[in-house]
């Protein structure tokens, strides 16, 4: 086969060529991007100008911020620190108390507003809402604790604006909704302004229900320090039982009362029948420690828990023994204050002449005063604190 024809090898390029066309190609890079700088360096001088000032800036701040505490002394650097501190403890008391009326607010709303009937607006800030108990039968409980310790008219708006205090007659509606009760206290209220109307149909058996709507619904209205309930049938004294209060508001999870543990009643037929007596144990024990219906109080998160939990709270047959299971299981500081529960004359009398006055007072016997009606004016004159106690008396 015919060999074929070789070509002439290449000579190939010397050292010095390869430099010349590496520096070459570098420096035609070089320009090319450096026209692209170019067109951009305007933008980009300012952007490093307005970050370099920015460093600057913080850096001359840092170091005064070094300077000046170098020149402070111990005292003052920690007088810093505790500032530094309470304005924290103040952000995140401020953010919990957001929480907890965003979560009430979600709540009433997911549950259709279950008691707020009255609730159009946002809460209103108050010290204390203190919510009488009360039924249609008892216009004459009523007119006798108006007659005592509840003011009326222009004095009831005065004790609100300038002492925080709310005072309302709690009751619901009857079971024909609209009906002559309901009319009667439309016609009371006309009169006296000092109802909170509930979402909730009136029965003696139902007041673990409407002690529960109850919370919700002042939660909902006010925004208080403390939410109270008492019976139609106690006499308070106003200006002892906001002192009282007063000494535990900086206090988180509060009940207070008079704290009791009294038999679970398993006879039927007999007063304060436990139906479900055989959730406390054998027969013969105790309930768990929890204040007496008369009159008791619970701060805002624990009536703003309740608001949230509403649905799924369990009512026993005693509404305070329902408070009770409510709040067994948390961490709460229960506070037993004897103050609560003061005798009728002569125990309350005896105790205000000795300088210890009554924040409330009742009868055992008849788990009120009895014969309230009759004898309210008679508890006033011996046990009260006084006319002026109550507008003397300031938030601390």
């Amino acid at each position: 086969m015919p060999q074929m024809e070789k070509r002439p090898r290449s000579k190939p390029m010397s050292g010095k060529t390869v430099t010349l066309l590496c520096v070459t190609s570098f420096l035609v890079g070089f320009l090319l991007s450096g026209r692209v700088w170019l067109l951009q360096q305007p933008k980009r001088e300012s952007n490093s100008m307005i970050n370099h000032g920015s460093k600057v800036s913080l850096f001359t701040h840092d170091c005064d911020n070094k300077r000046i505490l170098g020149e402070m002394g111990p005292t003052d650097v920690m007088n810093e620190v505790t500032k530094t501190h309470q304005a924290i403890q103040s952000l995140d008391k401020a953010v919990s108390s957001l929480e907890l009326e965003l979560a009430v607010a979600r709540a009433s709303k997911e549950y259709g507003g279950v008691g707020l009937k009255n609730s159009k607006s946002a809460p209103q800030k108050a010290f204390a809402v203190i919510g009488i108990n009360t039924a249609f039968s008892s216009r004459k409980r009523r007119d006798s604790l108006r007659e005592t310790w509840v003011p009326t008219g222009s004095k009831l708006k005065k004790l609100e604006k300038e002492k925080g205090i709310v005072i309302r007659f709690v009751i619901g509606h009857s079971a024909t909704k609209g009906g002559i009760l309901d009319r009667s206290i439309d016609f009371e209220e006309a009169q006296t302004h000092d109802f909170l109307r509930l979402n909730h149909v009136e029965g003696y058996h139902a007041l673990s229900t409407k002690t529960r709507i109850y919370f919700a619904t002042a939660v909902a209205m006010w925004d208080a320090d403390f939410y109270i309930k008492v019976d139609d049938d106690v006499h308070v004294n106003l200006g002892v039982l906001a002192t009282r209060l007063a000494q535990h508001r900086a206090k988180p999870r509060i009940y207070i009362g008079c704290m009791k543990s009294g038999p679970v009643l398993s006879q039927k037929g007999v007063k304060y029948h436990e139906p479900e007596y055989w959730k406390f144990g054998d027969e013969g024990n105790r309930y768990f420690r929890h204040a007496t219906g008369q009159i008791y109080a619970i701060s805002k998160d624990l009536a703003a828990y309740i608001s949230i939990n509403l649905p799924i709270l369990h009512r026993y047959a005693n509404e305070d023994v329902s408070l009770g299971a409510w709040l067994i299981g948390l961490e709460v500081e229960h506070i037993d204050d004897r103050s609560l529960c003061c005798g009728t004359p002569p125990d309350c009398e005896w105790k205000a002449q000795a300088g210890n006055v009554c924040a409330a007072s009742f009868d055992w016997a008849c788990s009120g005063i009895c014969k309230s009606v009759e004898r309210m004016k008679e508890v006033h004159g011996m046990c009260s604190e006084g006319d002026g106690a109550l507008w003397n008396w300031t938030l601390g």
